[in-house]
């Protein structure tokens, strides 16, 4: 049980796998590469950097972390002084995804360690590869008794959900998030979801169009679209919204040229039906750029679909792919009833210079973060919080906060001695009228 009570060994265990990653980082972007594609650039930018980022600043921060913090003292405790302990919830479950397989199972890894956690970890099962080489460098890095990683299937992970644990980390869909709660529900389990949701891009009459449309492909083409906080549809104010589709078109061709299926810059679809979902979403629908695909590959073109129905199947549920819808408005109210007709979204992007629209989208909207001028750049600054509220999930992390997440805080009051006010003692016989005056005067 040393992961729980030596601080010393959790450090270093945190340093030892910093050194294993950094050693095999080349095995890593290959494996992401063999399951769906990823780019380097991307595999470097989105995963390992990221995990090895996020490992020196736990590192680097560890001991403040770990202290016990304390607080101001209440003066009806006087004299005494007040503490807040970290204290690890014992053996926690880290469900991973398949989109961001490394980074994802890592990043809250790395914080389950860091708070002295004992940790079971279920890679995806669809990037089979990369599940490999975590299981390959878990294996060099932690004892079995403190990190495990377990490979599977679903049945796999449903099998899990049947244990007691003591906290479980899921990232994933809604329904699958669904499931996990009610699992973790019969043991009174806490958890943390990060899941996602119909994410909108609006651009209004005052965005400058330019940098808007290449912000807003990089975010949708990053991964390929299969990124929970990826633009999911654009509201584009119907005064500019045919200079917005021309800008579009040109940064999609100027990213990946003139046929992205040739880009060494473009991932791939992760599998076969995730593929023909994508492809039904685009059934009957008017495509004004892409759509080209490729069974045998995953394939599928960067696709901009011009106002597809309120009640169609790329409008009813998150896309999780390169599709990218464009809907125009003429007022505000319809950008409102639009985005409120879903669930709360996991993230919210707004172009515009308008100051004072930007104050009315955020304090009328709620959503999980976002950004104003760019698109998923929130996930990057470790001080930020990062998670969904509602339908695209519950619990924050990043930085301090995800060691926060995987530690209980215990409050500790501790008493002086050398004083003992009977006040507060029965009898209590006329003590109400004092009692009264002191609490008004606090």
């Amino acid at each position: 049980m040393k992961h729980k009570t030596d601080l010393l060994y959790r450090k270093e265990s945190l340093k030892k796998l910093l050194e294993v990653i950094t050693q095999h980082e080349d095995e890593i972007i290959k494996a992401l590469y063999d399951d769906f594609k990823k780019p380097d650039f991307e595999a470097v930018l989105t995963e390992t950097n990221y995990v090895i980022s996020d490992l020196k600043a736990t590192i680097k921060n560890f001991d403040s972390y770990t202290k016990p913090k304390k607080v101001r003292a209440s003066l009806l405790n006087f004299p005494s002084s007040d503490y807040i302990y970290s204290e690890p919830y014992g053996h926690v479950l880290i469900l991973s995804p398949w989109n961001y397989p490394f980074q994802l199972a890592f990043c809250p890894l790395v914080a389950a360690v860091a708070a002295g956690n004992a940790v079971t970890l279920k890679p995806s099962e669809l990037t089979p590869n990369t599940a490999a080489i975590i299981a390959k460098i878990v294996r060099l890095t932690f004892p079995v008794q403190h990190v495990v990683v377990v490979t599977g299937d679903a049945k796999v992970a449903a099998d899990l959900l049947e244990k007691r644990w003591d906290y479980i980390f899921f990232t994933g869909s809604v329904a699958v998030g669904k499931i996990v709660a009610k699992a973790a529900a019969k043991h009174l389990t806490p958890v943390t979801l990060e899941l996602g949701g119909k994410s909108p891009c609006i651009v209004d009459e005052t965005a400058n169009i330019k940098i808007s449309a290449r912000r807003i492909i990089w975010g949708k083409i990053v991964n390929a679209g299969q990124t929970c906080v990826a633009p999911d549809y654009v509201l584009v104010h119907q005064s500019v919204k045919q200079q917005l589709i021309e800008a579009l078109r040109f940064e999609i061709t100027a990213a990946l040229g003139e046929n992205p299926q040739e880009s060494p810059d473009y991932a791939r679809i992760i599998n076969q039906k995730n593929w023909e979902r994508q492809i039904q979403l685009l059934e009957n629908q008017s495509i004004l750029f892409g759509g080209q695909s490729d069974k045998n590959s995953f394939y599928l073109a960067p696709t901009l679909v011009d106002e597809p129905a309120k009640d169609s199947l790329l409008m009813t549920e998150e896309i999780f792919g390169p599709i990218l819808p464009i809907i125009s408005y003429t007022n505000i109210s319809e950008v409102d009833q639009i985005i409120n007709s879903y669930e709360i979204p996991l993230a919210l992007y707004l172009f515009s210079e308008n100051k004072k629209y930007v104050d009315y989208v955020l304090q009328n909207h709620s959503f999980g973060g976002g950004c104003i001028n760019d698109t998923v750049v929130h996930l990057v600054n470790e001080r930020l919080p990062f998670g969904g509220v509602g339908h695209s999930g519950m619990g924050a992390y990043h930085g301090k906060l995800s060691f926060d997440i995987f530690s209980h805080q215990k409050s500790i009051v501790k008493r002086g001695t050398w004083l003992d006010l009977p006040l507060r003692y029965a009898p209590y016989k006329e003590k109400l009228k004092t009692i009264r005056k002191l609490l008004k005067w606090m």
